[in-house]
């Protein structure tokens, strides 16, 4: 399966984050790449309808929320998860790059 970043700004979080962390969230988007709707747990969680969030364990716990769109996995947003809770202000980027997703 295809994977694509909806814009620059997911390339430019995942450069952010420490080598360690770089790494283990490249291989996730391998995986996802391979096994595409059939990424699940640990590695892939569905949020809510048609969102799902990409799940790195390690030092840093990063989340990179996706969607499927004509057939390709697009990578929406991330960040650095720091509490048990999706925080809102996350969620609310997502649906909105998700709706002008939908109107492409």
């Amino acid at each position: 399966m295809v994977v694509c970043k909806f814009d620059n700004n997911v390339e430019l979080f995942v450069a952010s984050l420490e080598n360690a962390a770089i790494a283990k969230v490249l291989r996730a988007i391998e995986l996802l790449e391979q096994f595409g709707h059939r990424l699940g747990m640990p590695h892939s969680k569905n949020v809510e309808r048609r969102l799902f969030e990409l799940r790195v364990r390690g030092v840093q716990e990063v989340r990179i929320f996706y969607t499927f769109h004509r057939g390709e996995a697009v990578l929406l947003h991330g960040y650095v998860k720091q509490s048990r809770r999706i925080p809102a202000r996350e969620l609310v980027i997502t649906r909105q790059k998700l709706q002008v997703l939908d109107g492409i």
